[in-house]
C-alpha cells in the first residue's frame, strides 16, 4: 500500500492539473445536481417496527383520514391576550379574527375555513360535545373534564390554540415560501399587544435556522493553529482549502440525497459538515507536515528555519519535490487511510442498528470522511504542487515552527521524558481524573427533541410554555389509544371501548381519556389520553408503560386489544430502542476496530489499550456533558434539558473514530522506531517526539471546529459540538499523551507482543513505509530523460 500511495502522491504532484480539475468538476457537478433536485430535509424521526409505529400504521388502515402525527403538515398557533384582558374581549377578538383572515388569505392552507378564533371554536365544541355526552349518560363532571381536555380556549380565557394544516402531502413537502407567508403574518401580530407564537410539525423548520457561523469560527481558529504549526501563510492554507473542497462536496451530496430519501433530516448536513471539516483539516495537516519534514531532509539538514527552507526550495527540482510528496503520502497517507477507516467503521456500524434517520446521519458523515481521505491523498498533493516553490512562503513573524525531526529537545520530548520517569504516577492520575469526571453520567436522562427542548425565546418554545401554563403539561404530550374490538360481537363493542376508557382513567398519571373517533360499526375506536406530565418528564414514560402493562389484563377481561401511539409514545419508543442497542453497538465497533488496529500495529496490547483509553475518555465526556447540559452545573447552560436520545450512540461512534485517529498517528511513529531496532522505551519516546506537535495541532483544530458548533441553535448540534470538543480534549491530551505512553513504558517490550501463530496468518500492512524507504528521486519521475547531444 505504501508503494501505491507513493506513486499516487508523486504523480499528483507532477501532474497536478488533471487531479485539480477532477475534484473541481465533481464539486460543480454535485452542486448543480443538488440545486436542481434537492428537497427540504425531513423534520421527523421514526423507526419501523416500534409498537407505537405499528399502532399508527394500523390506525391509518382503519381510519383512512388519520395522519401520521410525526409527519403531518400541521401546526398550532398559540394566541395570548394582553395582560389584564381576555380573548373574549371584543377588541381582542376582533384583532385575532383580523390576523386569522390574513392567514387564510395566504392561500397555503388545506382547509382555511376551519381556521377560526379559539373563542368561537370553543363555543362550537361545547355546543356539540355536551348534548352528545349527556345523551350517553356521561356524568356532568366527566363532561366538563372531556370538554376542557380538548377545548382550544383556556379556562381563564386568556390563551387560545388554533390548529392549521398546510396544503401539502407531508411536513417536508411544505414549500419554504408557503411557510414564510404564514409566519410573516403571525410575527407581525406578535409585535403588537397580542402574543402570537407557533409550534408543531409544520413550524419546526421555521424555528431553527442553520448558518455558517460555526464553520467560519472553526476555520478561523484552525488557521491560527496552522500558522503556528507551519510558520507559513501559504502552507497553513493548504489543509484549509482541501478541507473546504471536501466538505463542500459532502454537504452538497447530502442535499442531493434528499431527492431520493426521506430519511435525511435537518441535522444530517450539519453533522457531516462538523465531522468532515475537522478530519479534512487534520488529515491534510498530517500529510503537509510530513511533506515539510521530507523537504527538510532533501534540503540537507534538520536545523533549517522556515525562511531557510523557503530559500532552499527555490533551487529544488520538481522531481525532488515530487519524491518528497510521494514519501509523505506513502507514510502519513497510510496512517490517514487507517485513521479514516476507523472513523468509517464506527459510523457505518450505526446502520446495523436499523434506525433509518440515524443510519442516514451516520452514512452521510462517513461519506464526508471518505471524501476527506481521498482529497488528502490526491487533491492536496496537486494543490501543493500548484504553489510550487512558494508552498512555505509568507513567513509568519515570530513563529519558529520547529521540526520534530531535528535533534533539539522539543516540548513533546520533554513531556514524554517526565512520563517515562514516573509512569505509574501519570497513569494513576489520568485514570482517576477521567473516572471522577465520569461520575455525573450515572444520572443521564435521554429524550427526543420536542418543542419543549427548543431554544428559549423561539416561537415553538414559547408556544409550548404558553400551552403548558394555560392548559397543563399534558396538553403538549397527548397519546392516542387504538382500541381494537373487531373480534367481538357488535353488541359487546361499546362496553369494551368504555372499559378501555375507564382503564386509562384509572392509570396513575392520566388526567383525561375520551373517545374521539370510532369506525361506523365500532370495531375500532380512538381514545385521546391526556397525561398529567410533559413529554420529556420521566413520569410520562412511566405512565405510558403502565398503560401498556394493563393491556394484558384488559384483553383477558374483554377480549379486545389496544395499542398506544402518538408523538410522545413514538419518541419514547425511539429512546428505548436506542438505549437497548447501545451496548451491542459498542461491542461491534470495538471488535471491528480491534481487528483493524491489530493489522496496523501487529500487537495485542496496543489495540486493547486504545479501546480501554477510549472507554475512559467517552465516560468522562458523558459525565461532563450531563453535569453541564442536563444538571446545569456552574450556570453555563441557562436551560438544562435531558440529553437527546441519539446523542450517546452518535457520540460513541464519532469519538471512537477520532480517538483511533490519534492512536494511529501517534503510535505508528513508535512502531516505526521499534521496528528499526530501537528499544521499546526509546521508540515510545522518539515516536512521541515526532508525533506530539502534529497531534496537538490536530487536536486543537478539532476542538475549535467542534466547539464552534455550540453557536448553532439546534440543541442536538450545540450539545454534540460541546461533547465532541471535550471528548477530543480528554482523549488527545489525557489518554493518548499521558495514559498511553505511561502504559507503553510500563509494558516495555511486551507492548509489541503478538503470538507467533497470529503473526503468520495476519496479512502484512506497510504503515511504516518500509516498502518505499529505499526509493530515490528518480522513482518520482519514471519518464525517461530527454536525449542530449553528444
Amino acid at each position: 500500500m505504501a508503494k501505491f500511495l507513493y506513486n499516487l502522491g508523486s504523480l499528483a504532484y507532477r501532474k497536478k492539473w488533471p487531479f485539480l480539475a477532477l475534484w473541481l468538476i465533481i464539486l460543480i457537478a454535485v452542486g448543480t445536481l443538488a440545486g436542481l433536485f434537492a428537497k427540504s430535509p425531513s423534520t421527523t424521526f421514526t423507526i419501523p417496527g416500534l409498537d407505537s409505529v405499528v399502532t399508527m400504521e394500523k390506525m391509518q388502515e382503519r381510519f383512512p383520514d388519520a395522519e401520521d402525527s410525526t409527519s403531518a403538515p400541521t401546526g398550532n398557533i398559540a394566541v395570548q391576550a394582553p395582560e389584564g384582558q381576555t380573548l373574549t374581549d371584543p377588541a381582542v377578538q376582533a384583532e385575532v379574527n383580523e390576523m386569522l383572515e390574513e392567514v387564510r388569505q395566504t392561500g397555503v392552507l388545506e382547509n382555511p375555513e376551519a381556521v377560526v378564533d379559539p373563542v368561537l371554536a370553543a363555543q362550537g365544541l361545547q355546543a356539540q360535545m355536551v348534548p352528545q355526552l349527556e345523551a350517553q349518560g356521561t356524568p356532568p363532571e366527566k363532561i366538563a373534564a372531556d370538554v376542557a381536555a380538548v377545548s382550544p380556549l383556556s379556562e381563564d380565557e386568556t390563551t387560545g390554540i388554533i390548529s392549521v394544516s398546510f396544503d401539502a402531502p407531508a411536513v417536508m413537502d411544505i414549500a419554504a415560501e408557503d411557510l414564510e407567508a404564514v409566519t410573516n403574518v403571525l410575527d407581525e401580530y406578535d409585535e403588537g399587544d397580542l402574543t402570537v407564537v407557533y409550534n408543531g410539525n409544520a413550524f419546526g423548520a421555521a424555528a431553527t435556522t442553520i448558518n455558517m457561523t460555526s464553520e467560519l469560527i472553526g476555520l478561523l481558529v484552525a488557521a491560527v493553529v496552522l500558522l503556528v504549526t507551519f510558520g507559513s501563510v501559504v502552507a497553513a492554507g493548504m489543509p484549509l482549502i482541501s478541507a473546504i473542497i471536501g466538505v463542500g462536496i459532502g454537504i452538497l451530496g447530502v442535499q442531493l440525497t434528499t431527492a431520493f430519501s426521506d430519511d435525511i433530516n435537518e441535522m444530517t448536513p450539519v453533522l457531516a459538515s462538523m465531522i468532515g471539516l475537522a478530519v479534512g483539516i487534520d488529515y491534510a495537516l498530517f500529510i503537509v507536515s510530513r511533506f515539510r519534514n521530507e523537504l527538510i531532509k532533501a534540503a540537507g539538514g534538520n536545523d533549517l528555519e522556515p525562511k531557510d527552507l523557503a530559500e532552499k526550495l527555490r533551487g529544488m527540482s520538481v522531481a525532488t519535490r515530487a519524491h518528497a510528496m510521494g514519501m509523505a503520502v506513502g507514510t502519513a497517507g497510510s496512517a490517514v487511510i487507517f485513521a479514516g477507516l476507523t472513523v468509517l467503521i464506527a459510523l457505518a456500524a450505526l446502520s446495523i442498528i436499523n434506525i433509518p434517520f440515524l443510519t442516514a446521519m451516520a452514512l452521510a458523515a462517513a461519506a464526508t470522511v471518505a471524501i476527506a481521505v481521498l482529497i488528502a491523498l490526491s487533491f492536496l498533493p496537486a494543490l501543493v504542487s500548484l504553489f510550487g516553490t512558494r508552498v512555505f512562503a509568507g513567513r509568519v513573524p515570530g513563529v519558529k515552527a520547529p521540526d520534530p525531526e531535528d535533534e533539539h529537545p522539543t516540548m513533546g520530548l520533554r513531556w514524554v521524558r517526565r512520563v517515562r520517569k514516573h509512569p505509574v504516577l501519570h497513569l494513576v492520575v489520568g485514570v482517576l481524573l477521567l473516572g471522577l469526571l465520569a461520575i455525573p453520567a450515572v444520572n443521564m436522562r435521554l429524550a427526543m427533541p420536542t418543542d419543549g427542548t427548543a431554544a428559549p425565546g423561539t416561537p415553538p418554545r414559547i408556544a409550548h410554555e404558553i400551552t403548558e401554563d394555560a392548559f397543563g403539561p399534558g396538553r403538549n404530550a397527548p397519546m392516542i389509544a387504538l382500541v381494537d374490538t373487531i373480534d367481538l360481537p357488535a353488541e359487546e363493542r361499546p362496553a369494551a371501548v368504555g372499559a378501555a376508557v375507564q382503564e386509562f382513567l384509572d392509570t396513575e398519571g392520566v388526567t383525561n381519556a375520551q373517545v374521539v373517533a370510532t369506525t361506523e360499526d365500532m370495531d375500532t375506536a380512538q381514545v385521546l389520553i391526556t397525561p398529567e406530565f410533559g413529554a420529556t418528564d420521566p413520569q410520562t414514560s412511566e405512565t405510558l408503560q403502565a398503560l401498556r402493562d394493563a393491556e394484558t389484563g384488559y384483553n383477558e377481561q374483554t377480549g379486545a386489544t389496544y395499542g398506544i401511539t402518538g408523538v410522545t409514545p413514538i419518541f419514547d419508543d425511539i429512546s428505548d430502542r436506542l438505549q437497548d442497542v447501545l451496548l451491542p453497538y459498542i461491542a461491534i465497533v470495538l471488535v471491528l476496530a480491534f481487528l483493524v488496529l491489530l493489522l496496523v500495529f501487529r500487537s495485542i496490547w496496543v489495540p486493547l489499550l486504545a479501546a480501554l483509553g477510549f472507554g475512559l475518555s467517552v465516560a468522562a465526556t458523558f459525565g461532563v456533558t450531563v453535569a453541564i447540559f442536563q444538571e446545569g452545573w456552574f450556570g453555563i447552560i441557562g436551560d438544562p434539558q435531558p440529553l437527546l436520545s441519539f446523542l450517546p450512540i452518535m457520540l460513541i461512534g464519532l469519538v471512537f473514530g477520532l480517538a483511533m485517529d490519534y492512536q494511529v498517528f501517534l503510535v505508528t511513529r513508535m512502531r516505526e522506531g521499534w521496528s528499526h531496532g530501537k528499544t521499546a522505551g526509546n521508540a515510545t519516546s522518539n515516536g512521541f517526539k515526532h508525533g506530539a506537535r502534529v497531534v496537538t495541532a490536530a487536536a486543537l483544530i478539532m476542538i475549535s471546529v467542534f466547539a464552534a458548533f455550540m453557536a448553532q441553535e439546534m440543541v442536538f448540534i450545540k450539545t454534540m459540538g460541546f461533547a465532541l470538543a471535550v471528548a477530543v480534549f480528554f482523549d488527545a491530551f489525557i489518554v493518548r499523551m499521558m495514559i498511553i505512553p505511561a502504559t507503553m513504558f510500563l509494558l516495555d517490550e511486551r507492548a509489541w507482543w503478538l503470538p507467533k501463530w497470529l503473526d503468520k496468518i495476519l496479512p502484512k500492512v506497510d504503515v511504516e513505509g518500509e516498502g518505499i524507504r529505499d526509493l530515490s528521486v528518480a522513482d518520482a519521475q519514471p519518464e525517461p530523460a530527454p536525449a542530449t547531444a553528444r
